[in-house]
């Protein structure tokens, strides 16, 4: 597999090391189309341009994700024929195909444009342990595709623990660790070695009664996570792959965070982080659990890795708040969801400067990539060029990444593969998301329409 990849060319390995250092005079350049899009061809240009159009339109948005959550998946005939449609329009867009080697070459097609991958098995929400075990199995195979390779077009592989937990044991969990922050003479037997989970300001209302203790099979099946958690982690330690930890809704997530710690604290390389939590800055308590974490990992000689997003669960979170009477737990302006990702982006900037850590920047916002660059270039610090990567998702802000890329940073596409009819939720999240990536999609299009008519006039390729 490894030959695949040894006719790159010197400049694009360049690129994606970062081994022309990052100064003062560096920017992140959005205007100059011919050099944005130097590495994409024509044709990839065109139909990219067409499917963002698409994506851009509401009314078909909002049909399509109301399509898809009808009665017309229940029967087999129309489920085929939605699903087709899907996969030949937005699955390839925002995917890397529908196995392991098609995600493989699409992983190969960035790395020769100057990105690297995250690759993701999209499986999620699994209900027994023989479809978690599979789900294992599945993304040890990711990992283990990678460990051959000298300069792997992979920079990382994400896991979500609802692939290999049962959702309702992360619940269980979740409302367990929820009752012991407001009790803290709560004793959880089965409690492992972690950071703080909850704050002050975090969602409790999921909560509202002390829960059962954990069944002796609901604590069967927490052994059986945590193992099949700990051979994932096993296999991402052999093949020197960080693992990203995804974020979910705030019903599971403190379980999620509980378990993502608590590999971290057994899995890292001297001071570089193996496994990766998410914080998603829409949440009211995402900056102050950041710096809880922190701390808590400083003071036990961890290093934190931490990918930042702004959120994919917005409506879903308010309409429970709402049914429950609760306070939503997102903020409630995007502006504020803006400071909040901005404020954390640079407190973590400012402690992996010189210190212990890695951050991985998952944005679309160009305002936030510009404010975070200007402060990695104001510190000029060496410790950026392995500890900072950016990130966006396949398919969407492309000439933000290559100009991320052009400026000397790490930037990988977030790179899901998998069945179709199990992305669907991955792609509905998308189509929900892109209603607030407007600007970004809007700023694609009229540059890859400047670029296209260039070539025309020019004739070239």
């Amino acid at each position: 597999m490894a030959s695949r990849y040894r006719s790159i060319p010197k400049l694009v390995t360049k690129f994606h090391y970062c081994q022309r250092r990052l100064n003062s005079t560096a920017y992140i350049n959005l205007d100059d189309s011919k050099e944005l899009f130097s590495s994409v061809p024509t044709s990839k240009l065109i139909t990219t341009a067409f499917t963002l159009h698409v994506v851009m339109n509401e009314a078909m948005i909002h049909f399509g994700s109301k399509v898809m959550n009808s009665r017309l998946m229940d029967t087999p005939v129309s489920r085929e024929v939605l699903l087709g449609s899907i996969e030949h329009t937005l699955f390839h867009h925002f995917c890397g195909g529908k196995t392991l080697k098609e995600a493989d070459r699409a992983a190969r097609k960035l790395w020769e444009s100057g990105l690297q991958s995250m690759l993701d098995y999209g499986m999620e929400h699994a209900h027994d342990n023989a479809s978690c075990d599979h789900n294992v199995h599945e993304i040890i195979q990711t990992i283990s595709s990678t460990l051959l390779l000298p300069s792997s077009p992979v920079s990382s592989v994400v896991v979500k623990m609802t692939a290999i937990f049962r959702p309702q044991l992360l619940k269980r969990v979740s409302d367990l660790l929820r009752w012991e922050f407001k009790d803290n003479s709560l004793h959880l037997p089965w409690k492992l070695q972690s950071f703080p989970l909850l704050s002050n300001s975090s969602a409790l209302y999921h909560t509202p009664h002390m829960p059962e203790a954990l069944t002796l099979d609901e604590e069967r099946d927490l052994e059986l996570g945590i193992l099949r958690l700990m051979k994932i982690c096993e296999s991402s330690l052999e093949a020197n792959v960080p693992l990203l930890i995804d974020a979910e809704d705030t019903a599971i997530q403190p379980a999620i965070d509980y378990f993502t710690f608590h590999a971290a604290t057994m899995y890292h390389i001297g001071n570089t982080p193996l496994i990766f939590n998410t914080i998603q800055a829409y949440l009211k308590d995402s900056n102050e659990r950041l710096v809880m974490a922190k701390i808590a990992a400083d003071k036990a000689g961890v290093p934190l890795g931490i990918k930042l997003v702004r959120g994919a669960y917005m409506s879903t979170e308010r309409q429970l708040a709402l049914c429950l009477g609760a306070n939503s737990p997102i903020h409630g302006s995007i502006q504020d969801t803006h400071a909040c990702y901005n404020s954390c982006a640079a407190f973590m900037l400012e402690e992996i400067a010189n210190g212990p850590g890695s951050l991985i920047l998952a944005t679309h916002n160009i305002e936030s990539g510009k404010l975070a660059a200007a402060k990695v270039f104001s510190m000029g610090t060496k410790n950026y060029i392995e500890n900072l990567h950016f990130a966006q998702l396949y398919g969407m802000a492309e000439a933000f990444s290559f100009g991320l890329r052009n400026a000397g940073f790490k930037v990988s596409k977030y790179l899901p593969y998998g069945p179709v009819e199990h992305i669907v939720p991955y792609l509905l999240r998308r189509a929900e998301e892109n209603r607030g990536f407007v600007s970004t999609a809007a700023l694609d299009r009229q540059l890859m329409r400047k670029e296209l008519l260039r070539r025309l006039t020019t004739l070239e390729k």
